[in-house]
């Protein structure tokens, strides 16, 4: 239980911080935001904001998601359907009801034959049922539809519609969401060096705190004492200590230090452990610790940045050696969140930075139906000076889509092959 717990919180988070990034600067820009979900599926809890946005929990906690107008939208109303329409008293509609579920009890019986919601704002049919005398109304440029599932959203005319904003706008609403990833990533990590008390010092070779019998103590060494060589060759930084020492399991190293005004040398051998396929040399040390105000502030910037160029590293190794085994969907994040349940608070933010920095990167991905195919698109339409037409954005939209469902069932039957065969 404590497993999914964190699995569904870590996902939701990650998702539904992105999707704010997206409903922030889409307001900012002018376009409709007709809906901001938290959850999927069916809705538990709706409310209409004065911004004319419907705020919705959904019963599956899994992420959340954002309606813009215009964005991929189906149409609500077809000829020949029934629907309520609620007038105001100037015989505007102000609601139009397509929902068998809700029932309004000041509603018209409406069979519509034509509509535009976009331009004209107008929808014209039978009331009654009443074929013999076709009526149109003027429908309020806020008025509100109800959905299928008793969802009330605000209609979309064209000039709260997302193609409506200028490019730069529309550009900028693609970017938020991944940006809010990378946001929330520094985020995450500067609270993880607050909660570690510091940041490692890179640049010292200056040891730390050392594990009580482990080879360091055993051997003479001490909290403090400045390593100046290993082997005759000269050390200027943790990382290149580091590098010796495990390239030398069960080998003998030489190590200068300076311990207060005097310099010795120490015969220490690194211990040999298991790190994966191989084994590596360990000693038992630490590094010393930075914990200043602002040093912890940059240290989450750095920590934050070490994991982006790790993540772009490991996507260009995907490419030029591509393997499923490198990548993981929802079940290797549920094994990696049931890890995290048994390893405390520290291991939870750490998996949550890496899978938002994780989505920030991979939705920058030129691939249609990511927020990166959809900025490349933008990209086309300011060099052709005009869009693409929406029926050729949307059959790309929905090649790249299908291919991304292909590759996450590959990718997710793979975890489950991987992790439970």
């Amino acid at each position: 239980m404590k497993t999914i717990l964190v699995f569904l919180i870590v996902f939701s988070v990650v998702v539904v911080i992105h999707e704010f990034g997206h409903f922030y600067f889409a307001k900012r820009a002018g376009i409709l935001v007709r809906e901001f979900a938290i959850g999927m599926g069916p809705k538990l809890y709706s409310h209409q904001g004065k911004d004319g946005t419907t705020y919705t929990i959904r019963a599956l906690p899994m992420g959340g998601y954002v309606r813009m107008a215009g964005a991929e939208e189906e149409e609500e109303l077809k000829a020949g359907m029934l629907v309520g329409l609620v007038l105001n008293e100037q015989n505007t509609v102000i609601k139009i009801n397509t929902s068998q579920k809700v029932q309004l009890p000041n509603a018209i019986p409406f069979e519509v034959a034509k509509y535009d919601l976009l331009d004209n704002l107008t929808i014209t049919g039978f009331v009654n049922g009443d074929e013999s005398n076709p009526i149109t109304y003027r429908v309020d440029h806020d008025a509100m539809i109800v959905e299928e599932d008793g969802t009330e959203v605000r209609i979309a005319p064209r000039d709260v519609q997302f193609q409506s904003a200028k490019l730069w706008q529309r550009m900028l609403t693609n970017f938020a969401g991944p940006m809010n990833n990378f946001i929330l990533t520094i985020i995450l990590f500067i609270a993880i060096v607050f909660l570690r008390g510091g940041v490692v010092d890179e640049q010292s070779t200056v040891i730390g705190d050392i594990s009580p019998d482990g080879v360091a103590q055993v051997a003479g060494l001490k909290k403090g004492d400045k390593v100046l060589a290993i082997n005759q060759e000269t050390i200027s930084t943790w990382t290149e200590m580091q590098t010796i020492i495990k390239e030398n399991p069960n080998e003998e190293l030489h190590i200068e230090i300076q311990r207060g005004d005097q310099t010795q040398t120490i015969n220490v051998t690194p211990k040999a452990v298991e790190a994966g396929e191989q084994k590596v040399g360990q000693l038992g040390i630490q590094a010393s610790i930075k914990t200043g105000f602002w040093d912890k502030i940059i240290g989450g910037f750095q920590e934050s940045m070490n994991t982006f160029v790790g993540i772009i590293q490991a996507l260009r190794s995907l490419i030029s050696n591509f393997s499923l085994d490198q990548l993981g969907g929802p079940v290797a994040i549920f094994q990696m969140s049931s890890q995290a349940a048994n390893q405390g608070v520290m291991t939870v933010l750490l998996l949550t930075a890496m899978i938002s920095m994780n989505l920030g990167i991979f939705n920058l991905l030129p691939i249609p139906g990511l927020d990166g195919g959809k900025l490349l698109l933008n990209v086309v339409e300011g060099v052709r000076g005009k869009p693409l037409s929406q029926e050729k954005e949307g059959i790309i939209t929905l090649v790249g889509f299908g291919l991304l469902m292909l590759l996450m069932v590959l990718v997710t039957w793979n975890d489950i092959q991987r992790f439970f065969f």
